[in-house]
């Protein structure tokens, strides 16, 4: 038994009609751009907008601290 009861004979019965549908250039090129739009999130949910607090523990420099300190 596959995955929740599908054996592997239907699946690959399943494979197959979605190659006779979509034909194999159209499936690669929605795998790539599949694998673009993860990539993206991925790299979107790394970069999580906020600034890296330095090792030290002092909160980083952004600019409007220094401005205010020079008047």
């Amino acid at each position: 038994m596959g995955l929740g009861g599908i054996s592997i004979w239907q699946l690959l019965i399943i494979l197959a009609i979605v190659i006779m549908l979509f034909g194999t250039k159209r499936l690669r090129t929605m795998g790539g751009d599949l694998g673009t739009a993860v990539k993206g999130f991925r790299k979107s949910m790394s970069e999580d907008g906020e600034p890296e607090q330095p090792d030290d523990g002092t909160q980083p420099d952004d600019g409007a601290n220094s401005a205010a300190k020079d008047k």
